[in-house]
């Protein structure tokens, strides 16, 4: 295969995953417009600002990649990515490119189903980004396949257990997680012996998310998925029990 033919397939593989993304970025918007975003009353009680709602956060997440998807279409487009997806160059996808995108798609599925409204939004989303960063940094197929395993154990363990909705008291769901995100880091470090990148994983994915919910939660004032998780229950005890009273006198 040529470089024209390759470029075909890339840019047909393109048109696909926006169309995908753009699928999944509407969903979550429509089902985030059931989150009140405007002040309103009740039975003469004012509602929160625009600025408190809960439904911000998810609105700008997914705001952003339905835009990505838009971008991503577009380039697709304008490259001969639509004439070509329907095409034998369009459907031509590889064994490879197909279990990337299976493994992919099983990883932010658990995560947003599974994790996300039911573990603690550090631990959840610092197992994803080590799953992300291990799993494709390189490529390996045997990587993809076992960081997805690590998120749909912990994700299926979560619906499980904690259905229909979490129990913030319980935190087996938590540990279960956390276990798995030091395992899986772990085994990381191992298998990137010498990798710069595999180096700095800890820190990216303890890093990333501890400041987003922090900045959320106290800068910003939202709601946080899973406020009684087993880390920021006790972030938020302390800052309002040790920290908040030092600027507070």
């Amino acid at each position: 295969m040529n470089s024209s033919d390759n470029k075909a397939v890339m840019r047909a593989q393109d048109f696909w995953a926006a169309l995908f993304l753009f699928g999944v970025a509407a969903f979550f918007i429509w089902r985030t417009t059931f989150i009140p975003l405007f002040g309103h009353n009740r039975a003469g009680v004012s509602g929160a600002d625009w600025y408190n709602s809960a439904a911000l956060v998810p609105l700008g997440i997914f705001g952003g990649l339905l835009v990505l998807s838009l971008v991503l279409l577009t380039i697709s487009i304008r490259e001969g990515g639509a004439r070509s997806a329907l095409s034998a160059a369009g459907i031509g996808w590889n064994r490879a490119e197909a279990h990337r995108f299976a493994t992919l798609a099983a990883i932010l599925f658990f995560y947003i189903v599974g994790l996300v409204p039911r573990v603690d939004f550090i631990l959840a989303s610092g197992l994803l980004i080590t799953a992300l960063i291990f799993g494709y940094h390189h490529g390996h197929a045997r990587r993809m396949s076992l960081a997805a395993a690590v998120v749909a154990f912990a994700g299926s363990y979560a619906v499980v257990r904690n259905l229909p909705q979490s129990d913030w008291g319980r935190h087996d769901d938590d540990l279960v997680t956390l276990a798995l995100w030091i395992c899986l880091t772990l085994w990381a470090l191992v298998q990137g012996r010498g990798d710069r990148v595999a180096r700095v994983i800890p820190a990216i994915a303890v890093a990333a998310p501890l400041i987003l919910v922090c900045v959320m939660a106290f800068g910003f004032r939202q709601n946080v998925p899973n406020r009684g998780g087993l880390i920021f229950e006790q972030i938020e005890y302390h800052y309002y029990v040790s920290l908040k009273p030092l600027w507070s006198r």
